[in-house]
Order: C-alpha cells, then structure tokens, then sequence
C-alpha cells in the first residue's frame, strides 16, 4: 500500500501542469480557477476534519494559518497559474522543482545555516539546470511574457520554500491538530487570497467551465490534485517519514515533460531534457543527507 500510495501521488502530481495548462488554454481565468480550486478542496477538507472532530472551527481565525496559506497556497500558485498562459507545463512543472533549492538559500541567509559541500554542489548544479532550461526559449526569441513566466515560478518556489519552512514552525504550535487539518487551512486562506486577486485584476468568464476542459480541469485539479494528492503525501508521512514522500520531486517533474511532449505537443529539446535532468540531480545533492538518513533507515528494516 506504501508503494502504491507513491506511486499514485508522483502520478497525480505530475499530470497537474498539464491539467493546469488545459484548463488555461479553455479560457479559464488562471487567478479565479486557483482560487475556486483551493478553497473548495480546503473547505471540503475542512468539514471532514471537523465532522472527525480532529480540529476546531476557531483553526481558521489563527494568523499562523493565514501566514502558511500565503506562502504556500497563494504566492505559489498565483505566480504558475498565472505563467502558464506562456510557459509549456512541463517546463513549468520542472522549474517548479527547485523548491528544496530554494530553501536551502533561505535556511543559509536567514538562519545562516552553512550547507555542507553536497548541498552547494546541487544548487550549484540546479541552478546550471535553469540556465539549460531557459537557453532555447531565449535563443529563439522568446516574449518577455514567457521569460517573465519562468522567472514568476522561480519567485513562486521562493514563496513555497519560505511558507515550508513557516509550517514547521506552525505543526510545533498546534501538536494536537491534524496535519491535514493545517493544510485545509491553509488551502482556505490561500484560495480566498486567490479569488481577491481575481476580482481585483480579471474579468470572470464562466464559460470555459461548461467546456470539458474548462469544467475537467477545475474538477480533477481540486478532487484529484488538491485534496487526494495532498492526504496522501500526509498519510505517506504518518506511515514513513517526512523524507521519503518529499523524493516525488524527482520523478514527478519528469512525468510532466513526457506528457507535455507526448499529449500536448509540446517541445523537447535535447537540451530543455539536459536543464531538466541536472535540476532534479541538484535536488538530489540538495537532500543527500535526507536520503542517506531514509537509505540507513529502510536497510534496518
């Protein structure tokens, strides 16, 4: 069940870009789809949680949730929703993975925690990655639309990072609340922060969600996405530990290329597939130590 449940989360979470990209390319208005996405999943969650009576309605009124929804909900997908419109999925969903590049920086600046020689080797090497990545959309003469899509996942990824290491502090404050409690939460928070920002910048337009597209997407992205993808990765750290879940960021990025490629016709090139590959190996330096500690451990067992 432990592999399955992996397998079925790298899976849900590589095909979200996709799904993302379809409902975008429908007409629907990326700030709006977000907000509707997480709200309803946090919301759904939420009263599940409460009819478990394994959290409380006063959950919602803490600044800690709403800290957490911003950086994780909010600030993360606002900016890739938003560059989709411009950014092939599977470039997107790779640059999406440079979350534990991300923290490692924050943890080095604001906690001035000295990575040791693996770690500044992978964001060396992860940051080579990116160069990679950009090169051919740059050498043909990209819009700065595009060039400023990549660049908004990158801040995108700050935000998660910086939201991630928030939650640790927020999952010590409240030991007797439900991981899953925390992230509908936040969900909430996030995806009300999401649909102020559409009313703000976007003119609703209802009708790319009578299309499948338009209505799949939001569909699969808030059931399949949001909230089963989300309780397995906590149900996967509650039977292992917080490691061995985190690795679907190096197979799930690669599941969003080959798909791009293969059902949406997006391009490949040699080197896009090169920037892809050294990212993900900078992830895995990045968290070399994780994994010998979670390599150690399964060998006892």
């Amino acid at each position: 069940m432990i592999l399955f449940g992996y397998l079925f989360m790298c899976a849900i979470f590589g095909t979200t870009f996709l799904v993302i990209k379809a409902g975008i390319d429908a007409g629907a208005a990326p700030f709006f789809s977000a907000g509707i996405r997480f709200l309803a999943a946090g919301l759904i969650l939420f009263l599940y949680m409460l009819g478990k009576r394994r959290t409380r309605l006063s959950l919602l009124w803490r600044k800690e949730t709403l800290l957490t929804g911003t950086g994780l909900t909010f600030g993360t997908f606002s900016t890739l929703y938003w560059a989709e419109q411009y950014v092939a999925s599977g470039l997107a969903a790779v640059l999406s993975a440079t979350g534990p590049i991300m923290m490692l920086l924050l943890q080095a600046l604001l906690h001035r925690q000295k990575p040791t020689a693996a770690s500044a080797a992978g964001c060396a090497i992860g940051f080579a990655g990116v160069v990679l990545l950009l090169l051919p959309g740059l050498s043909l003469g990209m819009s700065m639309l595009w060039v400023l899509g990549c660049v908004l996942i990158l801040l995108g990824e700050l935000s998660y990072s910086s939201g991630a290491l928030y939650t640790k502090q927020v999952i010590t404050r409240f030991p007797d609340t439900s991981p899953i409690a925390l992230n509908a939460a936040q969900m909430m928070h996030g995806g009300a922060l999401l649909l102020i920002l559409s009313l703000l910048t976007e003119r609703i337009d209802l009708a790319p969600y009578a299309t499948l597209s338009g209505a799949g997407s939001l569909v699969y992205l808030t059931v399949i996405g949001s909230m089963v993808g989300h309780s397995l990765f906590y149900w996967l750290v509650s039977r292992t530990n917080p490691v061995f879940p985190s690795t679907w960021l190096y197979v799930s990025p690669l599941i969003a290329m080959t798909l791009g490629s293969l059902l949406y016709n997006e391009a490949l090139s040699w080197l896009t597939a090169a920037g892809g590959i050294l990212i993900i190996f900078g992830i895995v330096l990045v968290n070399a130590d994780g994994l010998q500690k979670l390599h150690a451990a399964m060998t006892r067992t």
